[in-house]
């Protein structure tokens, strides 16, 4: 029971239990039962729909205030209607970006401007808070994960084997080289002003690689299945859209490099933390909030 809503099982045995969280349940007390024998409760924090129809393919993004932007990426060359939408705090969905192909990465900068890549033609795009865009650096190569430091160097992602910095007056350098990756590069800072990348491959046993000031590569963490967007708290830890022992989910993986799984769910691309505590999570079509009470580490 999750609450007053059954949640049928899919697996069970003596010692573990997989359920299937039913339509209509909420967060609240977990609770096996079997037949006149009950569990003691467990606190069960379930991620409520906010927005479906969509396909993002990386974090999304939170702006100050905690509206939440998405894209619909679409396979490679393909034109859909709308890029990037912007679901706002009723979590009304309005699209704010149409004339983009591509796009993958999302990132803010300091003055509320949002960075968006495109991996069909290796550009960075500049969109004001009313929706127009301009190029904002072209040549990114398959140009996906995007991520500002504290001096507002903005990293970007190609999927290729580079990771590009751009300084703020638009100077490109090459700041690391990686293995390729056959879906994309997701970035993101952690409190140790280092630079944590992933990119899925073919292994089931993949890394979060760890890039110094100097660009210099070393492996933070592997064992992790396809792993994907990252978030980190203002405790350190990471969060990693991925799977651990075969359970997907969300990984955490502690500054002492212990992991476990955060959360349960198929299909997570992406996550990034909200202003309200809560963690907007990207699945391939849709998002969730979840009510985690954890605030993200701010770089500013």
């Amino acid at each position: 029971m999750i609450g007053d809503v059954v949640a049928p099982l899919t697996v069970g045995s003596d010692s573990f239990v997989i359920a299937k969280v039913p339509e209509g349940a909420s967060s609240g007390e977990l609770v096996i039962t079997s037949g006149d024998r009950s569990s003691q409760t467990w606190a069960c924090d379930v991620g409520i729909p906010v927005a479906d129809s969509l396909h993002p393919v990386a974090n999304p993004a939170v702006d100050s205030l905690g509206a939440i932007y998405s894209t619909f990426s679409g396979s490679r060359g393909q034109k859909v209607p709308v890029a990037v939408y912007k679901i706002d705090l009723n979590y009304s969905v309005k699209p704010i970006i149409n004339d983009l192909m591509n796009p993958s990465g999302l990132a803010f900068d300091w003055d509320g401007m949002l960075y968006i890549t495109s991996r069909f033609d290796g550009v960075v795009y500049q969109a004001t808070p009313n929706g127009n865009i301009s190029v904002y650096v072209e040549g990114m190569g398959v140009a996906t994960g995007l991520a500002f430091d504290r001096e507002q160097n903005l990293y970007v992602g190609d999927r290729s084997g580079t990771i590009f910095k751009i300084s703020p007056n638009r100077q490109i350098f090459v700041f690391a080289t990686l293995e390729p990756s056959i879906a994309a590069y997701h970035l993101a800072f952690g409190p140790d002003g280092n630079l944590y990348v992933t990119g899925p491959t073919t292994s089931s046993f993949d890394a979060v690689h760890r890039i110094s000031h100097e660009g210099e590569v070393d492996t933070f963490y592997r064992g992790l299945g396809r792993p994907q967007g990252m978030a980190f708290d203002d405790e350190g830890r990471l969060y990693v859209a991925a799977s651990i022992a075969g359970r997907k989910g969300v990984v955490r993986i502690y500054p002492d490099r212990r992991a476990d799984l955060f959360l349960s769910g198929p299909g997570i691309v992406g996550l990034a933390f909200m202003p309200s505590r809560a963690l907007a999570v990207a699945t391939t079509n849709a998002i969730y909030r979840v009510d985690i009470g954890l605030k993200g580490l701010t770089l500013d």
